[in-house]
Parts: C-alpha cells; structure tokens; sequence
C-alpha cells in the first residue's frame, strides 16, 4: 500500500511517500480502507517529536480515518498511528459507525475536532448558559465546531479569535457574536472591550505564550481557561498557585486520550449528540482543504504557517 512515513523527526519535510506492506489487524481489531485520512495539529508534533506521548521511528503518522472495513462497515476510526495510508488498522472500540448522510469530512470533523469541543466546553470549562466563552483559532478545526456549539448551547457572548480578516469573517458567519484580530497586542483590553466592557467567563486556548497570558487576566472571577494545545510553540509564563487564588480563576488542560479513562462511553455519547446537531442543521463542518496523500507535506506546511481553516483531510487514492 502507499503511505506517508517518517524515519527522522523534523517539520514537514520529513513527510515521505512510500510502499508498505498491507497492515494485518489482530484480535479485537479490524482493517479500514481508508477514504478520508484527517490531519490535525497533533500530528504536526508528532512529526517532531513534541507531541504528549513519545513517537517511536519510523511511524506512519496520522490518527483518524474514515473508510469501510471488510464487512462492508462505514467507520470513522481514531488510529493513534498509521493514518496516512491506504490502509490502516483500528481497534473495534475505537471504531464508530458514521450514520447516513453524513460525509467523510464532516465524520472525521466530530471524531477529534468536534469531539474536543465538546469535551472543552462540557468538561472542561462545564460551560453555563449566558456565559461568555473566547474561542482561540476560532477558523480552526476546533475553533469552528465550538463556536457553533458553544452558541448551541446557550453561551450569552461568543468571542472568537483569528488571524485574518477572511478567517474573522467566517466565525462571524458561524455565529460569533465578536471576532477580533489574534495578534493585537493588547489581547486582554480587546477581549475585555468584545465583552462589553466585562471580563469574559471561560477561553479555550490552544496557542501558547502571550495569548495565554493576557487570556488569563482577562477572565473574570470563577473565570475557566481550557488549555489544549500550543500551536506558537511558545510556553506561557508560570502560573502561581496563589495567582490562581487571588482571582478565583481556574486552568484546565485536556487531552482527547483521556475521554477513554471516564467511566461510561463518554466519547459515543459526544458523537451521538454532534451527529445528531449536524443532522438539525445546527452543526456544520467546515471543510479546510483536501490533499493528495503525497501532498501531506504541504498539508503540514500550511497548518503550520496558519493558511488553512477548518478541517483538513488527505485523500490516499491520490
């Protein structure tokens, strides 16, 4: 089969086509062909190595397809590794039938993306009705989904964040109520200013640095920041404890791994309801691009230097 492997860590151009052997799917396991491959943010890291878990060389990056398995099933599937491909194996609890209607972008959009949103405001933030919630990247994969779901939801004032006029429109048109420029430097004044005047009640923030800084002493009191992710590269300062006390604010960071470690099936629930949002036209994925497999370099590229919105995905026919 064809795929994209690393044998050394580095950025995009690392990203090589190659021939594999077929993956075989062990016990409780099952083979996807592959459709639709998604590309996230993570995977970026993974190629360099700056990801939460250690990559082991070489790897075929990559974690989440959609395809059909041998049977005939229409999956979504997350992977871990090995999405880059033709061919790649999943484990049947980590397969999800993908109803009728619903098509390959918009799947593999709720099965990370769409996922995490509704993990961040759910769990992380436990988002209230009339409160207010800055959304960081808003034109990204995630930033789109939890727009739209954040308004969904009950959120009194969505403020969404990006880098370009173009990107700030689309925000708008999913239904922020404020978008403002991601590099002002006076980010908490402009937060603040979007909130009308008032401290906002909870961010989702996946930049780093200064974004996270001035983010942080814009919340009001009892204000959430849900950290999950650090696309800059670039920490943010120190946060201390008694920081966090003077101001009542809470920090939370999540990983969509973790959703496997609640009891219940947390995650089929979370695609329950987004495919059920996307079938009222209350949900829409917005798709960013689609790459031939051997262009998955300049599908890194860019993710990396922010040219894409919403959802990207590879096609491994090409």
């Amino acid at each position: 089969m064809r795929a994209i492997q690393i044998t050394e860590f580095g950025g995009p151009e690392v990203l090589n086509a190659t021939e594999l052997p077929d993956p075989v799917a062990g016990p409780g396991h099952l083979v996807v062909d592959v459709s639709r491959a998604g590309v996230n943010y993570a995977d970026t890291h993974q190629a360099e190595n700056s990801y939460l878990s250690e990559t082991t060389l070489p790897v075929v990056p990559g974690g989440e397809v959609v395809g059909t398995t041998a049977d005939g099933r229409r999956v979504v599937a997350l992977v871990g590794t090995g999405g880059y491909a033709e061919k790649a194996v999943a484990s049947e609890a980590l397969a999800w039938d993908v109803p009728d209607g619903i098509d390959d972008v918009t799947a593999l959009g709720m099965v990370i993306q769409g996922a995490s949103a509704w993990l961040l405001l759910r769990r992380s933030v436990h988002l209230a009705p009339g409160e207010s919630v800055v959304v960081h990247a808003a034109a990204g994969g995630v930033g789109t989904l939890a727009v739209q779901l954040a308004k969904a939801w009950g959120a009194g004032r969505v403020i969404a964040t990006a880098s370009s006029p173009d990107k700030r429109d689309l925000a708008l048109e999913l239904g922020a109520d404020a978008a403002i420029d991601a590099g002002e430097p006076d980010l908490k004044g402009a937060l603040i200013d979007a909130n009308g005047g008032k401290r906002v009640d909870t961010v989702l923030e996946m930049t780093g640095g200064t974004v996270t800084d001035q983010s942080l002493r814009a919340l009001a009191p009892f204000g959430r920041l849900a950290f999950y992710g650090m696309a800059s590269r670039q920490e943010p300062s120190p946060v201390r404890p008694a920081t966090l006390m003077a101001h009542s604010t809470t920090i939370a960071g999540m990983w969509l791994a973790h959703v496997f470690q609640l009891p219940g099936d947390v995650m089929r629930g979370a695609l329950g309801e987004l495919f059920g949002l996307v079938a009222d036209g209350r949900l829409r994925v917005v798709g960013g691009g689609e790459y031939a497999l051997t262009d998955a370099r300049r599908a890194h590229e860019d993710l990396r230097a922010r040219r894409t919105t919403g959802k990207l995905v590879l096609d491994p026919s090409r």
